[in-house]
């Protein structure tokens, strides 16, 4: 059987099996290991040590860690507030400490049971983010929460990856002093060059190329490949060169479309990395794996929200708000997943803990999910047991719902899709008449044009399926395109009606059979700029007869 057969038998295999887990409300994670279980060495045999393969899976991780270096913007840590701070990192210390301690009450040697709780430690932002949306719990107070503990959670994972990388397979070897010195001075050398060209090089570069929305994803693409490969050159690693040329393109503009465009991509490649883990998990291996396996995902399920709830008890937040973080937080990462490779690649743990982690994730990302789902209806019936974590007077809740409304005392009114001249002067008539407007527009020079002026303009393309998951859209009440095309309006529609927008959608046509189509499909109101300014002009034609008299024009001599 020749490679492309293989692999068009596991994009079958894993197309049928999604559907299973989507009917049974499962992330598709769940879905890919069990196709690697099934296409492994103990099932159909489809997947071997196959070079191409591994080629694909190395490709996937790359763009994931590119996707996530994306969002490490510097000024991220300053929004976050110092609550979510406190929680971020009080959990992450705690199941670090308590699950380290537990990997050695189970037998594991120093060094795999800090790689194990360290695996333990993060949470799947991926899922966790899916979820909470489809619930529409993003915007809630645990939602923002649970966000922000994710966000930190990330920059913590980037920064342990980092550092593990520095010690690879030499630093073990007895390299010596001098050896080790010199990967913490290669990172610094990176890290130099990295910032001279996010200062200098790389803004200007991509203002140019994303004009093109293929080439700034092949761009995009091409950047976060090189960076891995030169990581790894120098030394260091594929997954933190990554990490880094993500990172180098965070504080642009851009990284939005960036990220949203790469998303099919990444999904569609760590595919092959997940069923690259469940084909490595032998049967035989369960034999001593499920018990220590049942112990950690215990750990994850129960110890996890029950640090999550404690923290958030003592910091004045109520049972419910803290019990629903602490649950949407009960997985393991798919960081942990690369953290484990990492490690077995570094010659630092024997690659039996990868399927044992493969394990824990199967069963914590499964059984999680149900978890959050039911949220509601178990919290009711736990709630006799969750009064402890709660204080008398639950005053940082408090406080947080009294700041909310002044955090938002001006919310967004209007989103405007295409901002060329009509949309422009659209922009700027809403915007005098007290209306807060945000336009999105997949013109570069416009984010440098309205850069110091009160039109906040995003970077972003109307077709882009991904895109209005980053725009306010609880927030407006209207989402205008001014855009010609009626395939990208359509196209715009459904992405809208996809993410569960309810407001009101106006759309544009430039003539009446794309207007009927378009109200066919579910617009709320459509524009017909030519008709409505001739029949503006014509009223203005028209007064000017009946009167029989010129009104005096601006800068004309009035004589």
């Amino acid at each position: 059987m020749s490679f492309y057969d293989k692999v068009a038998g596991l994009l079958l295999m894993a197309s049928l099996l999604g559907a299973v887990a989507l009917a049974l409300r499962q992330p598709l994670i769940v879905a890919f290991i069990a196709t690697g279980i099934l296409a492994g060495p103990v099932g159909l045999g489809l997947v071997t040590a196959e070079s191409s393969l591994d080629l694909l899976a190395s490709l996937g991780v790359t763009i994931l860690l590119f996707v996530v270096g994306l969002k490490l913007d510097i000024h991220l840590v300053r929004n976050l507030g110092w609550v979510v701070l406190l929680i971020g990192f009080g959990q992450i210390g705690l199941s670090f400490a308590l699950g380290f301690l537990l990997a050695l009450a189970l037998g594991m040697m120093p060094l795999t049971a800090f790689y194990l709780a360290v695996a333990l430690t993060f949470s799947s932002t991926i899922i966790v983010v899916k979820l909470l949306s489809d619930r529409r719990e993003l915007d809630s107070l645990h939602g923002r929460i649970t966000m922000g503990v994710l966000i930190v959670q990330d920059l913590t994972v980037a920064i342990a990856m980092m550092v593990l990388s520095v010690f690879g397979p030499d630093a073990g070897n007895g390299i010596g002093p001098d050896g080790l010195l010199w990967l913490p001075l290669k990172l610094a050398v990176m890290l130099a060059g990295l910032l001279l060209l996010m200062r200098y090089g790389l803004p200007r570069l991509l203002h140019v190329i994303a004009r093109s929305g293929e080439l700034l994803m092949l761009v995009a693409v091409a950047w976060g490949a090189t960076l891995a490969s030169l990581g790894e050159m120098l030394g260091l690693s594929q997954e933190l060169g990554a990490l880094l040329a993500g990172f180098s393109l965070a504080s642009t503009p851009f990284r939005e479309a960036i990220s949203t465009r790469l998303s099919s991509l990444r999904d569609f490649l760590l595919l092959f990395f997940f069923v690259d883990l469940g084909a490595n998990l032998g049967f035989p291996a369960f034999g001593w794996a499920l018990p220590v396996a049942l112990a950690l995902s215990i750990f994850i399920l129960l110890g996890k929200p029950l640090i999550v709830m404690g923290i958030m008890g003592y910091l004045g937040y109520r049972r419910f708000t803290a019990f629903q973080t602490g649950l949407a937080l009960a997985q393991i990462s798919e960081f942990s997943f690369i953290l484990v490779a990492l490690g077995v690649s570094l010659g630092h743990i024997p690659a039996a803990v990868a399927g044992l982690v493969t394990l824990v994730g199967l069963v914590t990302i499964t059984l999680s999910a149900y978890m959050i789902h039911y949220a509601h209806r178990l919290y009711p019936v736990l709630d006799p047991w969750l009064k402890r974590f709660e204080r008398r007077h639950p005053h940082r809740e408090e406080i947080e719902l009294d700041e909310q409304p002044k955090q938002a005392s001006r919310p967004v009114d209007i989103i405007i899709y295409g901002l060329g001249r009509y949309g422009l002067h659209l922009a700027e008539r809403l915007s005098q008449r007290g209306l807060r407007v945000v336009g999105v527009d997949f013109n570069p020079d416009l984010l440098r044009f309205y850069r110091d002026r009160p039109l906040e303009v995003r970077f972003g393309d109307a077709e882009d399926p991904d895109f209005p998951e980053t725009l306010p859209l609880d927030e407006a009440r209207w989402v205008v395109s001014t855009l010609a095309s009626g395939a990208v309006n359509l196209a715009l529609l459904q992405n809208l009606r996809t993410q569960g927008y309810r407001g009101m959608v106006v759309l544009t046509a430039h003539n009446e059979r794309d207007a009927g189509r378009l109200c066919q499909a579910g617009a709320d109101r459509v524009l017909l700029p030519f008709k409505d300014a001739a029949s503006f002009a014509a009223e203005i034609v028209a007064d000017d007869v009946l009167v029989e008299s010129c009104p005096v024009r601006p800068g004309r001599d009035a004589s």
